[in-house]
């Protein structure tokens, strides 16, 4: 009887460039492509993740003639009865490096069941770029991102033909039906619809994305996102047409700030819930309140900021700039720990990342890696004025103050007619809240993180 292999899709739901499921293609004499419905996972995750984790499980789908395996269960039975009933003695999967699966993987190989791990989400896997001085990882990300360009990465894996996979039967069928909830609508989800926005961003975007990805008001980012966290297209796909102007650089530090994080998540496992610079958890937080759920709503008075948090809650997606305005608001004039926001981004995001979303907080709250100190605090006001200078943004999701043209409507207190339309007055005064925001950092007798020197 002919062996098969199986291949287990996780954070890769993609047939390009995948090197892990050539392995597994080259090995066997067909394949068993399985996706495991993970309940541990599933009940972390908020419904507009998982409605998109849906629809991106059935293009994958459609891409493999009908032929994907998904199943609800603890994976060591779902795997363990797959490689019975079809002949496999192998499970290939690309290597997962986040703390959550790192440890599922172990306890998988404890168990008996063989991994063949092949790459990874990243086009330089965590742990691999240290300090040639004296092979520690990296702080801080500018050294990070240069030894990284020098590491490199291999170009992106062939695309597979003729993929000979099982057909599953119908107790394997078990895809999910999970809705939106009413009034939202997320990013089209599939490889197919990441390679088609990528296609897009490159003709219209990737020029000069150094300018336009802090305008909030326009359509400047890449919005690859939740492409790559669910791994419907590789970093590598996306490095691969990169040249070396400033804009095309720039893209390429922000795909390496995800491996940076992805590798500072790998090294110091505890910042994924606790603080990177550990002075700060004896600063004095206030506790969620009516304030938190203000901002929780996008309803604190100030327009960036609501405009933002409604993004959030409709989309499932923030635009990057104001995923640090709204930080800095909770953190800073609310006087709330990181963690709070970090775990509403996390029920909220379709692109949930957990070493992005941790560390993305931990860097703007002042208390995570390198470029951000404490006692740099977002001016909700002027971040607003400055890139989002025609009030488009805000005119889209702030409709109470869609009636104020122009720059005034980042100030609506100013205009005439800005709280005619119901909007909410502001529930601090920034600059009250920015002076006590210092003075509890005085109070724990820390000016900005003390990190080695790299």
């Amino acid at each position: 009887m002919a062996s098969n292999s199986i291949f287990w899709f996780r954070r890769d739901l993609r047939l390009n460039d995948n090197p892990a499921l050539l392995a597994a293609m080259a090995e066997g004499e067909a394949i068993v492509p399985v996706f495991i419905l993970d309940p541990k996972l599933i009940k972390t995750a908020g419904s507009k993740r998982l409605a998109y984790l849906g629809q991106s499980l059935h293009h994958l789908d459609d891409s493999l003639g009908n032929k994907l395996h998904v199943i609800a269960g603890d994976q060591i039975t779902v795997l363990k009865e797959l490689m019975s009933k079809n002949n496999a003695s192998t499970v290939h999967i690309s290597t997962e490096y986040e703390p959550y699966g790192a440890k599922r993987d172990e306890s998988i190989e404890a168990s008996g069941i063989k991994l063949i791990r092949t790459g990874s989400p990243y086009a330089v896997a965590p742990g691999r770029v240290r300090k040639p001085s004296d092979d520690t990882p990296y702080r801080v990300y500018t050294p990070f991102y240069k030894a990284w360009c020098i590491h490199g990465w291999r170009k992106p894996a062939e695309s597979p033909k003729n993929i000979n996979a099982i057909a599953p039967s119908k107790d394997a069928r078990a895809f999910p039906d999970w809705k939106l909830p009413d009034g939202t609508k997320i990013t089209p989800a599939g490889e197919a619809a990441a390679l088609e926005r990528f296609k897009y961003f490159q003709k219209n975007g990737l020029d000069n994305y150094d300018e336009a990805r802090n305008l909030a008001g326009i359509d400047g980012t890449s919005k690859m996102s939740a492409h790559l966290k669910w791994g419907e297209i590789h970093p590598r796909t996306l490095l691969a047409p990169l040249g070396d102007s400033k804009a095309h650089d720039v893209y390429r530090k922000e795909i390496a700030w995800r491996e940076f994080y992805a590798d500072i998540l790998f090294h110091n496992q505890h910042t994924e819930t606790e603080y990177y610079a550990k002075q700060f958890a004896s600063m004095r937080y206030d506790q969620p309140g009516e304030k938190f759920k203000a901002w929780c709503d996008g309803k604190t008075g100030y327009p960036f900021v609501d405009a933002a948090m409604r993004q959030l809650l409709v989309e499932g997606w923030m635009h990057n700039r104001t995923r640090m305005v709204v930080a800095s608001f909770l953190v800073k004039d609310l006087h709330l720990e990181w963690q709070v926001g970090e775990r509403f981004f996390r029920e909220h995001l379709v692109d949930y990342d957990v070493a992005s979303n941790a560390h993305g907080w931990q860097w703007t709250a002042g208390c995570g890696t390198d470029a951000s100190p404490y006692y740099r605090i977002f001016n909700p006001i002027e971040q607003g004025k400055r890139f989002d200078e025609n009030g488009d943004y805000v005119r889209k999701y702030v409709p109470e103050l869609a009636h104020i043209k122009g720059i005034e409507i980042h100030e609506p207190w100013e205009h005439p007619d800005g709280y005619t339309k119901g909007y909410v007055k502001q529930i601090v005064d920034h600059k009250v809240e920015r002076a006590e925001s210092l003075a509890r950092l005085e109070e724990i007798k820390v000016n900005k993180p003390a990190y080695p020197k790299d």
